[in-house]
This record gives C-alpha cells, structure tokens and sequence, in this order.
C-alpha cells in the first residue's frame, strides 16, 4: 500500500475514532446528567414514578386556558416533590414561541406559575424547542435561564403523556 492510501486510511480512522468517542461521552453524560419531564399541567396525565424520578419539571401554566393555580392541591402536591422547577412555554401551543411573543404574554404564564408556587421561575423551555430570535432575547430580558437543544440533547427528557419525538421507554434506554 502507497504511503497516500495509508494516509487516507489513518485519517478515516481517526475520524471514526472521534465520532465514537463523541457518542460515547454523549451517551456516558447523558446517562449521569439529571433526569427532566416536559408537559407538566393538572391537565396533562402523568406517571407519578416520572414526576418523582425526574430532577427538574417543565410546567405548563395555562394549558388549555386553564390556570394551573386553579388546582391548589395539584401545586401543593407538585412542591412536595422538591424538584426544581421551570416554564415550558405558556399554553404549549404548537410552535407558540415561533410567533412573535410580547411581555404581556409572557407575564400571563409568570403570573399562574407564581400564584401556584409561590416564586417566580428562572428556566424557560419553549415547547417543541421552537424559538425564534427576538423571543429568546426578550425572555433573557426578563431574567430567564432559557433551554433548548443542547439541554434536550444531554438530558433524558421525558414527557408527561409521552407524546415526544422519541417514546419515554426508548429515552429509559439511551
């Protein structure tokens, strides 16, 4: 073999080197990193064995026009389990923050979240992880620790009635 085609060869070799050592160390942080739940409403059924397991839920404060403070019980519930909190969206609306999206709007869903929790949250998670520009600026504007695709990529991220785009049983498993 010329000394061109084993050049060829090492670099081939190297490159798949690194790509499995990419999706090693993905897979190996993955399976350390935190567990997370998305969809998290009184409207939206969900496992308890999920809720407990997960570090951190997405919460939904006005899922289908209703206010999770109106389900006093629910939120009390949900504090009991001592788990970090944050926002995802504020209907959960298909591709809710791909439109543009003022204060107000975003104040409507702070404002069921601290009526139910008692605090004002910090994460922010856009349904579908659909976010355009101006609304990822205006929600760090407004002091928010905003999640997207990476966090979706080194976390297990569960959903509430398993309607995300790989099943909760297929997440359990990478």
């Amino acid at each position: 073999m010329n000394e061109k085609k084993k050049a060829i060869l090492k670099s081939i070799l190297l490159i798949l080197c690194v790509i499995l050592l990419l999706i090693f160390s993905l897979y190996f942080f993955r399976f350390f990193s935190d567990r997370e739940i998305d969809d998290v409403s009184p409207e939206i059924l969900c496992e308890d064995e999920l809720l407990k397991k997960s570090a951190v839920l997405w919460i939904v404060p006005l899922y289908d026009n209703k206010s999770i403070a109106d389900d006093a019980g629910w939120c009390k519930y949900i504090l009991s389990l001592n788990k970090t909190l944050g926002m995802h969206g504020i209907e959960h609306k298909f591709n809710e923050f791909y439109d543009f999206r003022d204060e107000n709007y975003i104040l409507k869903g702070i404002d069921a979240f601290e009526e139910c929790f008692g605090y004002t949250p910090r994460m922010f998670k856009a349904p579908q992880l659909a976010l355009i520009k101006s609304n990822e600026k205006l929600l760090e504007k407004m002091k928010f620790d905003v999640r997207g695709r990476f966090n979706q990529l080194t976390h297990k991220v569960y959903h509430c009635s398993d309607t995300g785009m790989f099943s909760n049983e297929l997440i359990d498993w990478i």
